[in-house]
């Protein structure tokens, strides 16, 4: 077991290094710097066992809507538990919890969808679509039309098929990922990928083209759908190229290609509407969500399907004599009670007008930090955005990753009060929903604190000329 080897490490601390396996963690270093012990919650802020208060900056992970003490939440949660604290799904069983929240998420659907699927987590959704792909594909007799498309730095789960799913290179190194039948095309980011003087609108015609050659090579008969995030969240805010959408559509539709839209972080409010797919005019056939479907406050997470994906599902449970896929909390009706609870909040305070009100204005503070010495680009849609840092504005050359300069500014973010996430070489930022005009000012100032302080760090280590 290992042990605390810093001195100035809390009782709590050295306790969690005894105990614990961090995600997305340096295990070797964790060893000895510890973790952060979180206490409290309070609106957009977070409480830390020495009574530090930190805006969240990512709403924990892009997923606490309504802040960290919404009480309408809690007391939902504490009005099921005593109601009916669980039950199950499976073999025809159902609760009223679980029915009504299927029959709301069915109403605000960005597209007409015919049943709702309910996981606990974003991974379980996106590992779910995967099963259910094959189970169709299966179902129409096509037994070869199998393969489904991600992009290159989207991030769809941790599970083995979510996360293979996941173009990003450290969720499959020793993994053993990704499994067979995965394949991933081209990252749609502009600002990285596109060649000299090429358009936001050639770039999205170039990789258009570059699909559909990728579906040809392979064999239009073995291409089942295609998995996308209407902004790719976790890869680093990477919004879509205008045009983007409607040309790669045109290539699914050509060739009988599914959409799944993994709505896991921009759905419900995020980028200014109910659904990223509406943003960004996305048609799905099936849909994954998550995290602010409860506002993160208890675990719940979603696939909708169209009513064609759910015809091939019951006529293959009917061959087969049962639909062979669930899990022991899906639909769980405290999960549900609490889901409601969100959605009725998001209505009566109509958070998605919220939203488009303050959404102006931290786009602009992030568009302010893009004449920073070493942020290359600041993009943003709603209430999500990134900073992308640089060496180099002209080259638009990147720090090397040793030299760890993203984490050392979320490190810096953190000391001033602030919550924000390294990815690459973006700094993520994604606040509460319920965040306002004063809050987002408050938070920029912190960030540019940060950035000043990585500035003057790398000029001091010879990073930048």
């Amino acid at each position: 077991m290992a042990q605390a080897s810093v001195s100035s490490a809390t009782k709590s601390a050295a306790r969690d290094i005894a105990t614990t396996i961090h995600p997305y963690t340096n295990l070797k270093v964790h060893q000895s710097e510890g973790p952060i012990v979180i206490t409290e919650g309070d609106g957009i802020y977070v409480i830390d066992e020495n009574g530090k208060r930190y805006i969240e900056g990512l709403a924990g992970l892009w997923c606490a809507s309504l802040g960290f003490s919404e009480k309408r939440l809690a007391e939902a949660a504490y009005r099921q538990m005593l109601k009916l604290p669980y039950y199950h799904t499976f073999a025809g069983k159902a609760t009223d919890t679980g029915i009504d929240l299927a029959e709301k998420l069915l109403s605000i659907a960005p597209v007409p969808m015919s049943k709702v699927f309910f996981v606990n987590s974003g991974s379980e959704a996106d590992d779910t679509v995967v099963k259910l792909v094959w189970y169709y594909n299966n179902a129409l007799g096509r037994p070869k039309k199998k393969k489904i498309i991600s992009r290159m730095k989207a991030y769809h789960g941790v599970t083995v098929a979510s996360a293979s799913l996941t173009g990003l290179p450290n969720n499959h190194r020793d993994f053993d990922l990704p499994i067979a039948n995965i394949l991933h095309v081209d990252c749609p980011h502009w600002y990285r990928f596109a060649q000299a003087g090429e358009s936001e609108e050639a770039f999205s015609t170039r990789l258009a083209e570059s699909l559909e050659q990728r579906i040809l090579a392979e064999g239009p008969e073995t291409i089942a759908a295609f998995i996308a995030e209407p902004v790719m969240g976790a890869g680093g805010v990477i919004l879509p190229p205008a045009t983007y959408w409607e040309k790669i559509q045109a290539v699914l539709k050509k060739y009988d290609v599914l959409l799944i839209a993994d709505e896991v972080i921009c759905g419900f409010g995020r980028t200014g509407n109910m659904w990223g797919s509406t943003t960004y005019g996305m048609h799905p056939d099936m849909l994954t969500c998550a995290k602010a479907l409860s506002s993160a406050y208890v675990p719940i997470a979603a696939v909708m399907v169209s009513e064609a994906v759910y015809s091939a599902l019951v006529s293959e449970s009917e061959k087969i004599g049962v639909f062979a896929h669930g899990f022991t909390y899906s639909g769980h009706p405290v999960s549900s009670a609490v889901a409601l609870e969100t959605l009725r909040i998001y209505e009566e305070r109509d958070i998605v007008s919220h939203v488009r009100a303050v959404a102006p204005r931290m786009q602009q503070r992030l568009g302010e930090l893009g004449d920073h010495p070493i942020v290359g680009e600041a993009r943003g849609v709603g209430l999500v955005g990134a900073i992308e840092l640089v060496k180099n504005k002209s080259t638009k050359a990147s720090f090397d990753a040793k030299d760890a300069v993203a984490p050392y500014l979320a490190k810096r973010a953190q000391h001033h009060g602030l919550i924000v996430r390294a990815i690459g070489d973006a700094i993520a930022v994604c606040p509460p929903l319920i965040i306002t005009e004063a809050e987002i000012d408050l938070l920029f100032a912190r960030l540019k604190l940060a950035l000043d302080d990585t500035l003057a760090m790398v000029r001091e280590r010879g990073l930048i000329a």
